[in-house]
C-alpha cells in the first residue's frame, strides 16, 4: 500500500473514532461515564501499557525479516561478483561460460525473481541459471593448484550465494502470522471503545477530539509500520528494490571487458534463456 493511501486510511480512522467520541460525549455526563476517573485512567494504563509492549516486540520481529532479506540481497550481488571474479581462474574451456551464466543468472534476479517476489508467487521457484551453472561445474575437471583452489572457493560461495538468495526471499513471506493480525486489530477495537467512555461533557470538544484523534493515529501508524515491514517488498514507498543485484550487473559489464570476453549471452536483457 502506498504512503498516500496509509495517509488516507489512518486520516480516515481518526475521522471516524473523532465523530464516535463526539456523539457519545452529547450524551455523556460531566466528568466521563466512571465514577472515579482515576481508577479507569489507571486501568486503561495497563492496558495500553500491554499493548505498546506487544507492539514494540512485533515490531521489532518484523523489523528484523525486513534487515534479514535487504542484508540477503546485498550479500547475493556481492558474491555474483565474487563468483565471476574466481570464475577467471578456472580452465579456459568453462571460465567464459561460467561468467555468462552469472550475467544470465543476477539479470533473471532482478527481471523475473524480484517481480514474482512483489506478487508473492516467488514460492519454492529456482533461478534456472543457478541450475545451468551447476551443470557446467559438473563437466569442469581443474587440473592445477590454481584451478583446484578457484574451484573449492567456488562450491564455497555458491553456498553462501543459495544462504543469500534464501534469506533475500525470506522477506517476501513475512512473518507475522494471520491470528497475531487478529488479536492486533482486536486490541485496538478495545482500546478505542473503552477511550470512547472516557467522552466528558464538561471538557472542550477540542481537547476530546484530540485526545482520541492522537491515539487512533498513532495506534493506525504503528499498524502500517509493522505491515510494511512483514512485507517490504511491495511496490511503495520504502519498498526494497534490486539495487544491489543492478549495480552487480554493471560491475560484471565492466569486468566482462577488463577479461576480454565478448560474444552474445546465452538468455536476454531480462534473463530469459535464449533458443530451445
Amino acid at each position: 500500500m502506498s504512503l498516500i493511501w496509509a495517509s488516507l486510511v489512518v486520516g480516515l480512522a481518526v475521522g471516524v473514532a473523532v465523530t464516535a467520541l463526539l456523539f457519545v460525549r452529547r450524551r455523556a455526563p460531566d466528568g466521563s461515564f466512571f465514577a472515579d476517573g482515576d481508577r479507569a485512567a489507571g486501568f486503561f494504563g495497563v492496558l495500553a501499557t500491554g499493548f505498546s509492549v506487544l507492539l514494540g516486540l512485533i515490531v521489532f520481529l518484523a523489523f528484523t525479516s525486513y534487515d534479514q532479506s535487504r542484508s540477503g540481497a546485498e550479500t547475493e550481488a556481492l558474491l555474483v561478483v565474487q563468483q565471476f571474479e574466481t570464475a577467471q581462474f578456472f580452465p579456459v574451456s568453462v571460465r567464459q561460460r561460467l561468467g555468462n551464466e552469472l550475467i544470465c543468472y543476477a539479470r533473471a534476479v532482478v527481471h523475473q525473481e524480484w517481480p514474482r517476489m512483489r506478487s508473492g508467487t516467488q514460492g519454492d521457484m529456482f533461478n534456472p541459471w543457478g541450475v545451468a551453472m551447476f551443470r557446467t561445474l559438473k563437466i569442469t575437471t581443474p587440473r592445477t593448484a590454481v584451478e583446484q583452489t578457484a574451484y573449492d572457493k567456488w562450491l564455497d560461495r555458491r553456498a553462501d550465494r543459495e544462504v543469500a538468495r534464501q534469506d533475500r526471499i525470506h522477506g517476501a513471506e513475512g512473518v507475522i502470522p494471520a491470528p497475531l493480525w487478529v488479536v492486533l486489530f482486536f486490541i485496538s477495537g478495545v482500546i478505542c471503545i473503552f477511550m470512547l467512555l472516557f467522552a466528558d461533557s464538561g471538557e472542550r470538544a477540542f481537547v476530546q477530539a484530540v485526545m482520541i484523534g492522537s491515539v487512533v493515529a498513532v495506534i493506525g501508524v504503528t499498524l502500517f509500520l509493522i505491515r510494511f515491514l512483514n512485507n517490504p517488498l511491495q511496490a511503495g514507498y520504502g519498498a526494497l528494490q534490486p539495487v544491489a543485484m543492478e549495480r552487480t550487473l554493471g560491475l560484471l559489464a565492466r569486468e566482462r571487458r577488463l577479461v576480454a570476453q565478448s560474444g552474445p549471452l546465452p538468455c536476454n536483457e531480462r534473463g530469459a534463456p535464449l533458443g530451445p
